[in-house]
């Protein structure tokens, strides 16, 4: 074979790089990938998956494609999985859902899953593919999951506001019963109680723009002594719509309120104010999660945990408390 001639290496090792190039040095990929673009050679990728009886394709199941959240972390995942030569296809959870989303479940249809939406049936999901959960898990679930320390994320943003004096601080939750929600509002519930402050007011939501609008709406109609001074919303969506909510009614950003988000996606840093955040690194989290991947479908069974860290975003949607209420 020219390439591996042209290489120095077997052809064995050669197939071990256009299949499985984990488990190759730096070094080796490096010879072989000059090798292959020196002498043109191209992979028939049809002829390989038919071999070892694979599709050839992963597939995300994501829980809304409308959401930029997601943007990021299909970008990681697909990073990692175009050169090990899998196909990345997506599926939006909502707009499909009982039978037609196990399908994907089939070595027929997918040589393996990644997760992103903990509301699925951990028995639909087992026992079929390789599957890895990434950002939400799936009590029940034995798979490798890759996710966020989303407690300690609250704790931060609760941490800052405090920080900067306020007293009265409420929360606009995610979905009811949703892991990440949960933890979120955990993670605020704790970092108040180790300041002695009272809990959180609750605003009910469910991640959309909508739902922080109607949580603006909320607020608004407080009385002026009883408005929170700072919100903490559990997603960045949710963040946009309450600011935007409250700004409609003449109400001031950061000066009137302080507006905490979660999840750092690309439009809150172009807002006016910019919205301070806890930031996720979505795309390690999707790199992460293709790799773990790739070693669940090598024959790697471990069901571990992989946490990735958050950061504090100050922007200027966050103020000192202001000293009579709006």
């Amino acid at each position: 074979m020219d390439v591996a001639r042209l290489a120095g290496v077997s052809t064995a090792t050669v197939s071990r790089v256009l299949s499985n190039p984990q488990v190759v040095s730096a070094e080796t990929r490096r010879l072989v990938e000059e090798a292959i673009r020196q002498t043109g050679y191209r992979l028939n990728l049809a002829a390989r998956n038919l071999r070892h009886r694979r599709t050839g394709g992963v597939v995300a199941l994501v829980p809304n494609l409308s959401n930029p959240f997601f943007s990021q972390i299909l970008a990681g995942i697909a990073s990692v999985l175009a050169p090990a030569g899998y196909n990345l296809l997506v599926a939006d959870t909502r707009a499909e859902g009982g039978e037609s989303l196990l399908a994907y479940a089939e070595p027929s249809r997918a040589d393996g899953l990644i997760v992103l939406d903990g509301s699925l049936p951990a028995e639909g999901l087992s026992r079929r593919v390789p599957v890895v959960l990434a950002c939400e898990w799936i009590p029940g679930l034995a798979a490798p999951r890759v996710k966020i320390d989303n407690r300690q994320g609250a704790v931060m943003a609760i941490e800052h506001l405090i920080e900067l004096g306020h007293k009265r601080i409420a929360h606009v939750a995610g979905p009811p019963g949703n892991v990440l929600s949960e933890a979120r509002l955990a993670g605020t519930e704790q970092a108040l109680a180790a300041h002695g402050l009272p809990a959180p007011r609750i605003f009910p939501g469910d991640f959309t723009l909508e739902s922080g609008r109607r949580a603006g709406a909320e607020w608004l109609a407080l009385p002026r002594a009883e408005r929170p001074t700072a919100v903490f919303l559990a997603s960045d969506a949710m963040a946009c719509g309450f600011i935007g909510e409250v700004q409609h009614h003449g109400i001031t950003v950061p000066r009137d309120v302080s507006v905490m988000g979660f999840d750092d996606i690309e439009l809150v840093a172009h807002m006016t104010p910019p919205l301070s955040t806890i930031r996720q690194p979505r795309e390690a989290i999707g790199r992460h999660a293709a790799q773990r991947l790739l070693d669940r479908i090598a024959g790697d069974d471990r069901a571990d945990d992989t946490v990735l860290p958050v950061e504090l975003v100050r922007r200027g949607s966050t103020g000192v408390v202001a000293e009579t209420p709006v």
